[in-house]
């Protein structure tokens, strides 16, 4: 069974950093590209950062480049996603997904699996 699970989300102050990991387990995670998404209340799911199975290509959304960084260990069947100067529309729930396809990832459609979500909240 094919399970990933996050952690590393909380309450932190605008301009704060936090760190956000997903364990894969029931896969063979290096083969598979991941991505992060988040979804605030009352708006859709939106793609935030994906990376490629190798870690050698990642994708960001325009609203987080510079500010967040994915990372991936796959010794560890890890991806992270490292957040920095946090701003209060960065509050959501943060879902990580994977899938076969890095193409596919920021569509956020039809991807093979998905994680149960941690939640992020800054405050101003």
């Amino acid at each position: 069974q094919v399970q990933l699970v996050e952690s590393g989300g909380g309450l932190v102050q605008t301009g704060g950093s936090l760190r956000l990991s997903c364990a894969a387990s029931g896969l063979t995670f290096s083969s598979y590209a991941t991505g992060w998404f988040r979804q605030a209340p009352g708006k859709e799911r939106e793609f935030v950062a994906a990376i490629s199975w190798s870690g050698g290509t990642t994708y960001y959304a325009d609203s987080v480049k510079g500010r967040f960084t994915i990372s991936r260990d796959n010794a560890k069947n890890t991806v992270y996603l490292q957040m920095n100067s946090l701003k209060p529309e960065d509050t959501a729930v943060y879902f990580c997904a994977a899938d076969r396809r890095l193409g596919a990832i920021p569509s956020g459609s039809y991807l093979a699996h998905w994680g149960q979500g941690t939640q992020v909240t800054v405050s101003s």
